[in-house]
């Protein structure tokens, strides 16, 4: 079997041309955050105007920019980010063991290269665009990734796969054993948006688990951080050009709550600075130190010059908490967080019997709660494994890192160096008066989909390919009823 992946792995990693090494962008930085892509704010409910600065539910995501995603089809087979230097292969590999992903590196020849390797977790979550779902199929989903670049696949549910069993390997191991024992690997879900720690074995058939490898090369400090501690109670990244709070907020509190404390911390100053920010789902994924772990050395995932207040877990264990993130999970409408602790969960064991709390995803995961509420709601978690739901996490704030404040667009444009996935709306705008009857064209099955069940002049919210929301009007034209944005 091994011999034949490897087969498959040299036909994925075809040769071509030789290329010279990809330089560092991202200001000079070794280790430069790719923006989220999100240019919408979010209530609990779905999309809302953005806040003005200072009011409720302001300091979200959308009203940040960062450096913004930039890739470049090289023409043979090789795409490079141009933010973070990095080059990955184009193509979605085949289905995989994590032993057989990392072995497999070496025989890669894409692009005429043989520095090709397996990316760290840090790398692939440098892809992740935040503006993806999933859904109830494949085309009621948009990938966590500029699909536009780089090859996808959903999980294939003709052969009893789930549709987002489609997860991608990293080479970051996960320290400590996750659900009660088994030995597992970080990896990255461009289909629901999340970071979880894998096993590399099935448990029900004792096979290799097997998920897909995208390989990287160049630019090999990336991920890596250089923290430099200050006197005002700061530490500041020189790789990313982060400013971070040495301390957490102390205490749990909600999101909006969470978002609350950043603008507090603005009007009094804290620490000497006006410019503090709740982080964006990458900037606080950049602070997880992988090489530490509860149940391995005692402490949070995070180097120790960063203080974590300390709490008690679901298993009534000494553990640390999980951090809100500015960023929107659009596929439940939650709040990104980090896991610095545990990432717990409620497990059953396959005979039904009685369940308990485990860690299932590894410190260092990224998941969503609840933006508000009571956590009692939800006494054993939610999803597949069971997600313990906090929804009073806690605050570490950040600043800097070239990032600026601007006003959340309603109505985005692509980003640069994308190109739709599919012709813009213009085409099937309503025709002008004057204009002739076959000028009209069918409007794209997601304006379709987003009228069904309603009246003409219903107001509704479309999603596009791209997981951007657009607000629309039902309209009727030609027996066919679909969503026309109101800006048009």
């Amino acid at each position: 079997m091994r011999t034949g992946m490897k087969g498959l792995l040299s036909l994925f990693c075809g040769a071509a041309f030789l290329a010279g090494p990809p330089l560092l962008s991202g200001a000079g930085l070794p280790y430069p955050v790719v923006d989220t892509g999100q240019t919408r704010c979010f209530g609990d409910r779905g999309p809302i105007p953005c806040p003005a600065p200072g009011e409720p539910l302001s300091g979200q995501d959308a009203q940040f920019e960062g450096a913004q995603p930039s890739y470049k089809d090289l023409g043979d087979g090789v795409v490079e980010d141009e933010v973070t230097g990095l080059e990955w292969v184009q193509a979605r590999g085949p289905l995989v063991s994590w032993q057989e992903a990392m072995d497999g590196a070496k025989d890669c020849r894409v692009g005429g290269h043989r520095d090709w390797r397996l990316p760290g977790v840090k790398a692939l979550v440098s892809l992740i665009d935040y503006r993806g779902r999933s859904g109830d199929s494949a085309g009621d989903s948009v990938p966590y990734l500029d699909t536009h670049f780089f090859g996808f696949a959903f999980g294939d549910t003709a052969s009893g796969a789930r549709l987002i069993d489609a997860q991608d390997w990293s080479s970051t191991p996960d320290l400590s054993p996750t659900m009660g024992g088994d030995r597992s690997v970080f990896g990255v879900n461009f289909i629901d948006g999340r970071v979880k720690s894998y096993p590399r074995w099935d448990r029900r058939s004792g096979e290799p688990k097997k998920l897909h490898a995208r390989y990287v090369r160049g630019n090999p400090a990336y991920g890596r951080n250089d923290f430099e501690p200050r006197k005002d109670g700061t530490v500041l990244d020189k790789a990313t050009g982060l400013d971070w709070a040495r301390d957490d907020s102390g205490r749990g509190m909600d999101w909006p709550q969470a978002l609350a404390f950043a603008r507090e911390a603005d009007a009094r100053r804290y620490l000497g600075h006006d410019d503090w920010r709740l982080p964006d789902a990458k900037e606080l994924q950049t602070l997880v130190d992988y090489r530490r772990a509860p149940d391995v050395t005692d402490s949070p995932a995070i180097d120790p010059l960063f203080h974590c207040t300390a709490i008690t877990d679901e298993a009534g264990r000494k553990d640390w908490p999980w951090y809100w993130t500015s960023t929107t999970h659009l596929d439940n409408l939650g709040a990104v967080y980090v896991c610095f602790g545990r990432a717990m969960g409620f497990v059953r064991p396959p005979d039904g019997g009685r369940g308990s709390w485990l860690d299932v995803h590894g410190a260092g995961a990224v998941r969503s709660d609840p933006k508000t509420g009571s956590a009692s709601r939800w006494p054993q978690g939610r999803g597949p494994q069971g997600d313990a739901v906090r929804v009073d996490n806690y605050v570490r704030l950040v600043r800097g890192g070239g990032v600026k404040a601007v006003e959340g667009q309603q109505h985005p444009a692509p980003l640069a160096g994308r190109s739709p996935a599919r012709p813009s709306m213009a085409p099937w705008q309503p025709s002008g008066r004057g204009s002739r009857p076959e000028a009209f064209q069918k409007p794209p099955e997601e304006a379709i989909h987003a009228c069904q069940g309603r009246q003409p002049g219903d107001l509704v919210t479309l999603t596009t390919p791209r997981g951007d929301l657009v607000d629309c009007r039902c309209q009727e034209k030609q027996g066919l009823l679909f969503a026309v944005p109101l800006n048009r």
